[in-house]
């Protein structure tokens, strides 16, 4: 059965930073190809992708992730019914998530003093919207709100985010949503030897010249990488949550100008390290996703005559095309947006076209086969 699957590559150089620490502080690596790699975690750049939907989406179409749900809750309330003292809301609040098992009221002295779920919740906006009002419709009524009318109204009118990241509920598994987009782990094209920055600081108030000595000492730890990243998304299982085309390819085109522009933001005042993609090439198949990591399972190694991002887009292109051709695997349209003659090879695998262009063609193609397939 064909597919809609858009494959996103990317190459993009960094410099001396540390996106994303470990539990030591150290900027994540890997063994890739025998050798070590820097490495950037899939959760990360999720989460710089999902904080960027902000500034491309309306509220109205994203969600929240929390445990303090009671709190999140309670504000809705509020807000529909201005009456409701914040005592009053608070209780409705816990009542719905005490009657869906999601979560457990914690009381003082008799009263809900507030409710928290024992792991992150993930809810649209929508979602949390329309069980406030069944909150207070609940109050209104006296019958009271239960299980079966929580799952209906959290697994109705999902966000775009939850639909492209997906959702578990541990404690309700069948109103659990399949993440449409998957995000591989982003790691360097070349091998990595972690570095130390040795820093002082001065006491601004040390006014005596005769005292010397740093007021402070320390080090961080940084390395400086070109990146490989990958990210898929299945258009069909995105529209099947979304149930509507035109948010479908909102979805997708958000995601591509997130997924280009965000960047994690881990020591990012210390290294001012956000950068643009040097290359982004989409693919958009109808069998599977195909991760093209291989072209880097031998490290870059940059020379006199060419450095690593030149060498690596050479490398991706050509593994591109050796991959395609042994598995028979033709692109149903590909575009790519690169920058200089570095990556310039890039250009002969799809439509060379600005980013702005790119995103525009997809979104394109995208309500055309869905509009095909409705």
């Amino acid at each position: 059965m064909s597919r809609t699957i858009i494959d996103v590559y990317a190459l993009q150089t960094v410099p001396p930073s540390n996106l994303n620490r470990d539990d030591t502080g150290s900027p994540k690596t890997a063994v890739y190809g025998g050798v070590r790699r820097a490495r950037v975690s899939s959760q990360a750049w999720k989460r710089a992708v999902r904080l960027a939907f902000a500034d491309l989406l309306d509220r109205s179409q994203l969600g929240e992730r929390t445990k303090r749900v009671g709190e999140s809750l309670a504000t809705r309330i509020k807000a529909l019914d201005p009456s409701q003292s914040d005592e009053t809301a608070s209780a409705l609040a816990a009542d719905v998530f005490v009657a869906s098992g999601l979560a457990k009221a914690e009381k003082k002295k008799g009263e809900v003093k507030d409710v928290e779920s024992g792991y992150l919740l993930f809810l649209s906006h929508q979602q949390l919207d329309n069980l406030a009002a069944a909150a207070l419709e609940a109050a209104r009524t006296g019958i009271p709100l239960d299980k079966g009318r929580f799952k209906a109204l959290a697994n109705t009118d999902h966000s775009i985010d939850i639909a492209m990241f997906g959702r578990m509920m541990a404690d309700m598994t069948d109103i659990n949503v399949d993440a449409a987009c998957q995000v591989s782990h982003a790691i360097s094209v070349h091998a990595v030897d972690n570095e130390f920055d040795y820093f002082t600081a001065v006491d601004d108030r040390k006014a005596d010249a005769a005292e010397t000595g740093a007021g402070m000492i320390g080090t961080i730890e940084f390395n400086s990488s070109t990146l490989y990243r990958y990210a898929t998304i299945d258009v069909d299982a995105l529209h099947r949550t979304l149930g509507d085309a035109e948010a479908t390819r909102a979805a997708v085109e958000a995601f591509l100008v997130a997924f280009a522009r965000s960047m994690p933001s881990g020591k990012q005042n210390t290294f001012a390290h956000r950068t643009l993609p040097d290359a982004v090439l989409v693919r958009l198949r109808d069998s599977q996703p195909i991760n093209l990591v291989g072209a880097f399972e031998t490290p870059i190694l940059e020379t006199n005559a060419a450095g690593r991002v030149e060498l690596a887009a050479a490398a991706l292109a050509k593994h591109t095309t050796a991959v395609e051709n042994a598995f028979g695997e033709r692109p149903v349209a590909s575009w790519v947006t690169q920058v200089g003659e570095k990556t310039a090879v890039l250009a002969d695998l799809g439509k060379a076209v600005s980013f702005s262009e790119l995103v525009t063609g997809v979104g394109e193609h995208v309500a055309v086969t869905l509009g095909q397939s409705a």
